[in-house]
């Protein structure tokens, strides 16, 4: 794996990091590729529990597609004679499969939110299921800046934690939203102070890695399903996610340490 993305397990936690903070962790392809191997490993490895996205240096998170390396395969796509090329491929090819390993791995994903979120880095952030947010960091759609559409999974994410209206606001009139009105709009889950970003971030993500896994995944998929469905659909599906989490290890755990009055060590299975 590239080092512009270091990747690490332990007890349970993987801890992925950005790490191009001279370029505020800007997606080259070599990252792009990186951060793809790094999630959909995380989310393929049993021994994994919950998962922390962050990046290094305390200016970004990450702000979306390098502009400078884009500049240059978009005249080599131009001198090719046009069409897609290399530029448009990167949605289907790297930003794609990133979402959908973050936002369907049935653990949690924490997001470590340093700095600046922007574009593509803001997608990211809002496919992780709970977002701690540095005091000084700001998040921004940035897309229609740049005379692009929303992509990484935005579309979806921001309209069901904003709302239709305010996202299209976000989208068609991009600002920094800095991370006090972040956390009003629901976009952060919890604003701490710059220089607690990576404890605090890693404490509730290691809290999730001792947690009942099996219970996480199905929260996480019931929560998706129940916004594309109907109330009966998303009874139904309740219905099966219990029985899943009913029947797991971590289950009858839970249930003996209640009447002991003790506090429960989940298996994660």
């Amino acid at each position: 794996m590239a080092d512009t993305v270091l990747y690490e397990v332990s007890d349970g936690l993987a801890t992925i990091t950005l790490n191009r903070p001279e370029a505020m962790n800007a997606l080259n392809i070599e990252t792009k590729v990186a951060l793809r191997e790094a999630v959909q490993s995380a989310a393929a490895d049993d021994a994994v529990r919950a998962v922390l996205l962050t990046a290094s240096g305390d200016r970004a998170f990450c702000v979306g597609q390098d502009l400078k390396e884009h500049i240059g395969l978009l005249a080599a796509d131009r001198e090719a004679g046009g069409g897609e090329g290399q530029t448009m491929s990167t949605v289907r090819e790297h930003y794609n499969p990133i979402v959908r390993a973050l936002a369907g791995m049935a653990k949690p994903v924490v997001a470590g939110v340093n700095g600046v979120a922007a574009g593509a880095g803001f997608g990211f952030a809002l496919a992780a299921d709970y977002r701690v947010v540095a005091d000084t960091a700001a998040f921004n759609t940035s897309f229609a800046g740049v005379a692009l559409t929303a992509d990484s999974g935005i579309s979806w994410t921001l309209p069901r934690v904003v709302g239709p209206g305010r996202a299209a606001d976000l989208l068609l009139f991009p600002r920094s939203i800095k991370a006090q009105e972040a956390y009003e709009l629901g976009i952060a889950n919890r604003v701490v102070p710059s220089e607690s970003l990576r404890g605090e971030a890693e404490t509730v993500a290691r809290a999730l890695a001792e947690g009942p896994t099996v219970a996480y995944g199905a929260i996480k998929e019931a929560v998706a399903y129940g916004l594309s469905h109907s109330l009966a659909e998303t009874l139904e599906k309740e219905d099966e996610l219990q029985t899943r989490a009913g029947s797991s290890e971590d289950h009858a755990i839970a249930v003996q340490a209640f009447v002991n009055k003790e506090k429960p060590k989940y298996l994660g299975r």
